[in-house]
C-alpha cells in the first residue's frame, strides 16, 4: 500500500501540489485524471523520488521514503517500482532487445547470459515476437509503447507508474494497452498506477479513481462511486464541459 500524506511540491512561487492526500490500494489500478497543469505527472514523479517533495508523507508499505538521500537506498526503492514515460523514452541507439533488458543492469544481479531470453518472455507478455533485433525507429507509436512496458516489466517491479499511456494511440491500440494493463494485474498481482484524459479508458481499467485539481485531491473513489459522483469538478471533467469551476483561459 502507498499512502501519501499531505504532500507539497513548489518550483520556485509556483505551488504545484498543495497538500495531496492519497491511498493507493495493493494489486489495484488507480487512474489519476484532471486538467493539464493541475500536478498529475510531479506526483508519481514524488512517488518514485524523481522529483523531491517541499513537505508531507509517501509511505510505502507503511515506510516513509520521501527524504531518502542515499544513492543505494534509491536504487533500493526503485527495484520495486515500474516508470512508464508519456512517450516511451527508447534509446534510439539500442535494438529493441537491448531497451528491454537495459535496466537489469542497474536494478537486479541478473547473469548477461540470460538477457536475451528475459526480453524475448516480456515482449511476448506484451503481444511482440521476434522484434528484437529491430530499432524503434523501425516501430509504431503502438509497438513503442508496449515495447517500453516490456522495459517495466523485465525488472519485475511491485508497482508499475503509466502517465498517460494511451496518448498519440488510435482507439484500436488504446484499447490493446487498457487490455495489457489489466492482463499484468491479473497475471501479475501489479499495483498500477495510471494518468490519464482518455475518461472511457479510465473507467474501463480503474478500481479507483482519483480527480486532482489545483495541486489537490477533489475526490478518490472506487470506479462506479466515482462515476456517480455529483461532486462539481469530477462531473465537470467527465462531461467535458465548458461550464463549471474549473476555468480555462483561452489566449489569442
Amino acid at each position: 500500500m502507498i499512502q501519501i500524506k499531505n504532500l507539497q511540491k513548489n518550483f520556485g512561487r509556483k505551488h504545484v501540489l498543495t497538500g495531496v492526500d492519497l491511498t493507493i490500494k495493493d494489486g489495484e489500478v488507480t487512474t489519476i485524471i484532471g486538467g493539464s497543469g493541475t500536478g498529475k505527472s510531479t506526483l508519481i514523479k514524488c512517488i518514485i523520488r524523481l522529483i523531491e517533495p517541499n513537505d508531507g508523507q509517501i509511505l510505502v508499505d507503511g515506510k516513509d521514503i520521501t527524504h531518502i538521500k542515499s544513492a543505494l537506498e534509491l536504487a533500493q526503492l526503485r527495484r520495486n517500482f515500474g516508470y512508464l514515460f508519456q512517450e516511451g523514452a527508447l534509446f534510439d541507439s539500442l535494438s529493441v532487445g537491448e531497451n528491454v533488458t537495459f535496466g537489469l543492469k542497474y536494478l537486479t544481479d541478473t547473469p548477461k547470459n540470460k538477457y536475451a531470453a528475459i526480453a524475448k518472455d516480456m515482449l511476448a507478455l506484451v503481444g511482440l515476437k521476434d522484434i528484437e533485433k529491430l530499432r524503434p525507429s523501425e516501430l509504431s507509436g503502438g509497438m513503442k509503447k508496449r515495447v517500453a512496458l516490456a522495459r517495466v516489466l523485465a525488472t519485475g517491479p511491485k508497482v508499475i507508474l503509466y502517465d498517460e499511456p494511451t496518448s498519440g494511440l488510435d482507439p484500436i491500440m488504446s484499447e490493446i494497452i487498457d487490455e495489457l494493463i489489466l492482463d499484468l494485474k491479473k497475471k501479475l498481482g501489479v499495483t498500477s498506477v495510471v494518468i490519464t484524459h482518455d475518461m472511457k479508458s479510465a473507467f474501463e481499467i480503474s478500481d479507483a479513481m482519483v480527480m486532482l485539481h489545483e495541486g489537490k485531491v477533489k475526490l478518490a473513489a472506487p470506479r462506479e462511486e466515482f462515476k456517480k459522483s455529483k461532486n462539481p469538478y469530477v462531473k465537470q471533467f467527465i462531461e467535458g464541459s465548458s461550464q463549471g469551476p474549473i476555468k480555462m483561459t483561452i489566449t489569442k
